[in-house]
């Protein structure tokens, strides 16, 4: 892969698995030293399996241990990043999760858990990693813009998800989150944007293509009669990430095979 993030640090949150450690990978190999952060102790191993692929493919980077729903946290993530590399250059704000429910049995710890970890995180890692950014101040040779953030949305930000209401509502939430602040800060050269993935083969939804019934099954919602893969969104973030895409900010770019033209009217309903 061309070296287009060379010499530019890039955290990405929640990269231990899934799409994050798919990201990651991406974005070591154009270049990026990768900040692998993945949330407990227990997924310590699976971070460091991610960051061996790295090296072992010439990539640099290092694990670090945070919760991005906690404030105290985030804001250490952000001073030992900078401490030991001097300064961030792009954030991918990945980390999410689902706690799914019929809404009449939804309980405040599901609604709690869900908007803390996919809505304030992004929140709360955004924030430290704009104060960077206007802190460092732009450096051309490096990257025309100051910084650069990608927020994980989904194809759910648009399209209603009935049994996932707290899910669903985090991402519409990430999608105007990250508009209002793309609005705010794009005069200081901080690009911010959106990923709406919409199928992807991961963990999180291995149920939903594990088998040739359900993968038939899913293809019915994506036109392009393929199951995404965590290298699509890889890609994607790349070019967010990179001065090919300096003039696009505020958008969210749905990776998704077209689920989000709503295939089920293909037939006229």
């Amino acid at each position: 892969m061309d070296q287009k993030l060379k010499g530019q640090i890039a955290i990405v949150t929640g990269a231990s698995s899934g799409i994050g450690a798919g990201v990651s990978k991406s974005l070591a190999a154009a270049g990026a030293t990768v900040v692998v952060n993945h949330p407990v102790a227990a997924t310590a191993a699976a971070a460091e399996g991610v960051l061996t692929e790295i090296k072992n493919a010439g990539g640099a980077g290092i694990t670090y241990q945070c919760d991005v729903s906690k404030e105290a946290e985030v804001q250490k993530m952000f001073a030992d990043v900078v401490a030991q590399f001097g300064t961030v250059h792009i954030l991918i704000n990945n980390a999410g999760l689902q706690r799914d429910s019929p809404f009449q049995e939804m309980t405040l710890e599901q609604w709690n858990t869900v908007l803390g970890v996919n809505l304030t995180g992004q929140f709360l890692c955004a924030r430290e990693a704009i104060r960077e950014f206007l802190r460092r101040g732009p450096v051309p040779e490096i990257s025309r813009a100051t910084g650069k953030i990608v927020c994980m949305s989904s194809v759910h930000e648009e399209i209603p998800w009935a049994g996932h209401a707290n899910y669903a509502a985090s991402k519409g939430g990430i999608m105007m989150m990250m508009k209002s602040i793309s609005q705010e800060f794009a005069p200081m050269k901080i690009r911010i944007n959106s990923i709406g993935p919409g199928a992807i083969k991961t963990p999180i939804n291995h149920a939903a293509w594990a088998t040739p019934a359900a993968e038939k099954t899913l293809l019915e919602l994506i036109p392009y009669n393929r199951v995404g893969v965590v290298e699509d969104i890889g890609a994607a973030a790349v070019w967010l990430a990179s001065d090919d895409s300096d003039y696009v900010n505020g958008i969210t770019l749905f990776v998704d095979g077209g689920m989000t033209l709503y295939p089920g009217f293909s037939t006229n309903g």
